[in-house]
């Protein structure tokens, strides 16, 4: 591992420069129409891609990107995988094309996972694809440019907790079997950290945002000085949205509340979020296609087009969007499984489309039967789990005009009265993904 000491030198200056500000940070005109965008996208493709996708698991379903931690491999025999792996077949192209097929606006990848591993050329290590592996090429700059080409914004996800990297100590509540020595120099893990990030947001032209991951595996520790990193993230991409998947309230600095794996408001993880945790911060919340973030050759639960179109539904019904994961391959193809459901769901989005992209949370909180979005005067209501031929919205906010199938346009019947909106569902809805109707005010 070498630094280089200019880029060191110009992250603490930005860093210290700025970092008093994030207590009290005001976002820019840049970075509020850059959340506007965000909220109006909706829909997104999560990447974790790494070193750890050579071994596909190893056979057990549960292991993917944790294989470092969950196989217990040190530092050393770790250091092995970069030298297997050499994606040949991929193709930046097909994975914006597969992105936009499935209807997504951005896409997030992992620029460095826990494992530390860089998946770009960093000139602060020589622990890095262009280093490291066979491949030799900056995968993170051929996707960036394709991105470009094809108007699809790109985060990078990266990672704050390191089982690399020597300075990283004290260690947390992770990275206890890596073998490095039980000491470390954590400011120098700080710095490095920062210099890592300055290197993608001045290498990589206007980047969309940064997805952190880790902060928990040291939560209590204060020493993680956010302010700095954040403010140095404003100071060189104002626009920039900055996230953190820390379970909590958002913190100062931060741009978008991400939720992983759940529902804002749902706890059904065990990772904490509450009623109580939401901010009014923009919204995201991510989940996997399988069961795992990152390949795993043995992985085969599978969600269905329908489970996919309603998480998508249902999370814009909570005011988010939904990133949703997928796993490529160790050579660099996305398995076709997902390829085929990406689509699926692109296919009913270029019909409804509009129900979604570019709406909030509507005006009845989301039920079990299902949600409703909004664009102006126009509600979407989105009866996902529903039997009867009638449906009571009670104590319905605002003055109905006209009610309508989306899809056909045919008139829904409706009536208000002393406990709410009535609507008459159509008679066969089975196979619908969705019914929506539409309201207009």
């Amino acid at each position: 591992m070498h630094f280089r000491p200019f880029l060191l030198g110009l992250c603490l200056f930005l860093s210290v420069l700025s970092a008093r500000a994030q207590a009290d940070y005001q976002p820019t005109a840049e970075n509020l129409q850059a959340r506007e965008w965000f909220q109006d996208a909706k829909y997104g493709m999560f990447i974790h891609w790494g070193v750890y996708s050579v071994v596909g698991g190893g056979g057990d379903r549960g292991v993917a990107e944790w294989l470092m931690q969950q196989k217990q491999i040190s530092v050393d025999d770790y250091e092995q995988l970069p030298h297997y792996f050499n994606p040949t077949a991929f193709d930046a192209k097909a994975w914006v094309q597969l992105a936009k097929d499935a209807g997504m606006h951005y896409i997030t990848i992992t620029s460095k996972h826990h494992d530390g591993f860089a998946m770009y050329d960093s000139q602060v290590s020589d622990y890095d694809i262009v280093d490291r592996t066979p491949y030799g090429k900056d995968v993170l700059k051929l996707l960036k440019d394709e991105c470009d080409r094809q108007g699809i914004k790109l985060f990078f996800y990266h990672s704050q907790l390191d089982w690399h990297h020597p300075g990283y100590y004290p260690r947390g509540r992770t990275g206890q079997y890596t073998g490095r020595p039980d000491e470390g120099n954590w400011q120098h893990y700080l710095d490095y950290q920062n210099a890592q990030l300055t290197e993608l947001l001045t290498h990589y032209g206007d980047v969309a945002g940064i997805w952190f991951d880790g902060w928990w595996d040291k939560a209590e520790a204060p020493a993680w000085k956010l302010d700095e990193t954040y403010a140095l993230i404003h100071k060189l991409q104002p626009q920039a949205l900055i996230g953190n998947n820390h379970h909590r309230a958002p913190f100062p600095g931060e741009d978008f509340q991400m939720f992983e794996k759940d529902l804002p408001g749902h706890n059904t993880t065990g990772f904490g979020s509450s009623a109580n945790d939401i901010g009014t911060l923009p919204r995201e919340t991510c989940e996997t296609m399988n069961g795992s973030w990152g390949y795993n050759l043995t992985d085969d639960r599978y969600k269905s087009t329908k489970d996919l179109v309603h998480y998508l539904v249902r999370a814009a019904g909570y005011n988010a969007n939904f990133l949703l994961n997928v796993g490529p391959q160790p050579n660099g193809e996305i398995q076709s499984e997902f390829q085929d459901t990406l689509r699926a769901v692109g296919t009913w989005l270029q019909t409804y489309g509009p129900t979604v992209y570019g709406t909030r949370g509507g005006p009845v909180a989301p039920k079990t039967w299902g949600v409703t979005t909004q664009k102006d005067n126009k509600v979407y209501v989105h009866v996902l789990d529903y039997a009867d031929r009638t449906l009571l919205i009670p104590d319905f906010k605002g003055r109905v005009k006209s009610a309508r199938l989306f899809n056909s346009g045919s008139k829904v019947k409706y009536q208000t009265n002393a406990y709410g909106l009535l609507l008459e569902l159509p008679q066969n809805r089975t196979g619908d993904l969705d019914t929506v109707i539409e309201l207009t005010l």
